[in-house]
């Protein structure tokens, strides 16, 4: 009879267990299924979103997989946080060494070069600071800075992004290759927008301002920015990489099947041959060279060479 209590504990137990194991597996079961298969999340950066490129691609790769494409356009350090955080499938972004960062943390698990284009110095038609057709950026941005830290009537004033963008790390890395760091705070002549990239050549526009631009979106917005020319351009400093990355599946409810789909579409033939046609009849020259699988290193030679 003392046995008898003993085993029925046991079964008791067994059964609590048991019922664990199948809310444990329901609940798997529940977060599997909070994938969308349905929707990829893509986190790009704002210029490429104002040049337009993804408003003609991603009708076409929604029409042959059935998979929307739900665009989330922040700055490139944005769109790098949401990768690794797990908060989008794919990112579309150009901070080449940001970006290899998150490949070795392991937060994506691929990383592609798609196309490019260049980084311009824009600013006034009247230029008061000189700097038109000189070829190296770093000596025009010494030579900004000199004039606009002069105080004289019309002095030199360049409008940054501000906002930790893939242009505004560029901007930096080229402000450093001058040998200066200017501060919002201390520099007047040094503006924070801490916006996009349209709405900084509108500023720029607007006050008579040097900036940096991608090409891309100062010819996209050409029209609206009259007051704007390119100035300098050419150095192999301003390439521009746009890559796309895959989120690690290993983040959590990611949709890797329409991601790799994705990254696939981005670089299969025809597609390419479309990002490199895109605008280019009416501006002149494309907006962005395409560049699917090439390596960062060959481009950048044979831009030399050029």
């Amino acid at each position: 009879m003392r046995g008898g209590p003993v085993r029925h504990g046991s079964l008791l137990l067994c059964v609590s267990a048991f019922a664990v194991l199948l809310v444990l597996a329901a609940l798997l079961t529940s977060c599997a299924s909070e994938i969308n298969e349905d929707e990829l999340i893509l986190a790009t950066t704002t210029s490429l979103n104002d040049s337009g490129l993804l408003d003609d691609l991603a009708p076409i790769f929604e029409s042959e997989t059935g998979v929307s494409v739900k665009i989330i356009s922040v700055g490139t350090g944005a769109a790098l946080r949401m990768g690794a955080e797990g908060d989008a499938d794919v990112l579309l972004t150009h901070a080449p060494d940001a970006e290899r960062a998150l490949v070795e943390n392991g937060d994506v698990s691929s990383r592609t070069l798609v196309a490019y284009n260049d980084f311009v110095i824009v600013g006034p038609p009247d230029d008061p600071a000189g700097i038109a057709g000189m070829r190296d950026v770093a000596a025009a941005l010494r030579q900004i800075a000199v004039h606009g830290a002069s105080g004289a009537a019309g002095a030199a004033a360049f409008a940054s992004r501000g906002d930790d963008s893939g242009t505004h790390k560029k901007e930096i890395a080229l402000w450093d290759a001058a040998g200066l760091a200017p501060s919002f705070e201390t520099d007047d002549w040094y503006e924070e927008v801490g916006q996009g990239m349209s709405a900084t050549l509108t500023v720029a526009n607007q006050r008579g301002a040097y900036t940096l631009t991608d090409r891309g979106t100062y010819l996209a917005l050409s029209t609206d920015i009259a007051e704007l020319v390119p100035l300098v351009e050419g150095d192999a400093r301003l390439l521009n990489f746009y890559s796309v990355m895959e989120v690690d599946s290993g983040k959590g409810r990611i949709n890797s099947e329409a991601a790799a789909a994705f990254r696939d579409f981005l670089l299969r033939g025809d597609i390419q041959a479309m990002i490199g046609d895109y605008l280019r009849a009416e501006y002149g020259r494309s907006l962005f060279i395409p560049a699917g699988g090439e390596t960062e290193s060959a481009v950048a030679e044979r831009a030399r060479a050029e």
